[in-house]
């Protein structure tokens, strides 16, 4: 009978270690597992102004860590959002990189491609560098939420805004100024991948809300939660840097 009892205690300790085990996992999969909200769609109303508002979007700055670090701090509201325990500073790390050195030989561009990883030096504008497009971004939001990162790049804005009235922030790609730049403020770049058009205007931001004439957005270059922003003037904008917007489900 004890000989029994023994077995028995044994086995419990043993499925014991071995559940917790299987919860805690790797160190990255501990930021992945058990630190995200469960998949909820809220579809939101008006408030009094008309405007349709997600009110709990983390704002985060940018700077001063990351002066190049638009997209990978607004990737942190996003996330952030989703209940993942992340911050700009570790997704600065994990952010694919591509070190391409930049040659300008009598007017002609070499420089990495920002669809390939995030191009230069993220943290300071004492070095080269330039920024990341959504294709790394969605990969990276991918191993914190995984098969629940819905990339939206090439939809129609309506479409992207649909997003946003069922309570999902969208991180998209966007210029500094919010308006569709001259052709002259794009240059071409050639990369081990193929010719890159960019913009040293670059910029991303996270969209909270809209009504009829306005986007709102948290901007990690702005310190004011839900930023107005007019609306097809940014539209405009989103569209000539190619449609890219990231959400969760």
């Amino acid at each position: 009978m004890k000989k029994y009892l023994l077995i028995l205690i044994v086995a419990f300790i043993i499925g014991g270690l071995f559940a917790a085990f299987q919860e805690n996992g790797t160190k990255d999969n501990k930021i992945i597992k058990g630190n995200k909200r469960k998949p909820v769609t809220t579809v939101l109303k008006e408030d009094e102004n008309g405007r349709i508002l997600i009110q709990d979007v983390p704002l985060i700055q940018q700077k001063p860590e990351l002066d190049r670090g638009c997209e990978v701090t607004s990737l942190a509201m996003l996330l952030q959002h989703a209940g993942v325990k992340t911050d700009k500073m570790e997704l600065a790390h994990r952010i694919k990189k591509v070190d391409t050195p930049y040659e300008n030989k009598n007017g002609t561009y070499y420089y990495g491609n920002p669809n390939d990883g995030f191009v230069g030096d993220i943290y300071t504008f004492d070095n080269m560098g330039y920024g990341v497009y959504h294709g790394p971004v969605a990969d990276l939001a991918e191993t914190y939420l995984p098969k629940r990162i819905v990339n939206l790049t090439g939809s129609a804005f309506e479409h992207v805004l649909k997003n946003v009235k069922k309570g999902k922030p969208v991180w998209i790609i966007t210029n500094a100024s919010f308006k569709k730049l001259p052709k002259n403020d794009f240059r071409t770049w050639n990369t081990p991948s193929g010719q890159v058009q960019i913009t040293w205007k670059e910029h991303s931001v996270v969209i909270t809300g809209f009504d009829k004439d306005n986007i709102y957005v948290n901007d990690p270059l702005h310190n004011e939660k839900n930023r107005k922003l007019p609306y097809k003037d940014f539209r405009k904008a989103w569209e000539q840097m190619g449609s890219q917007a990231i959400t969760y489900k």
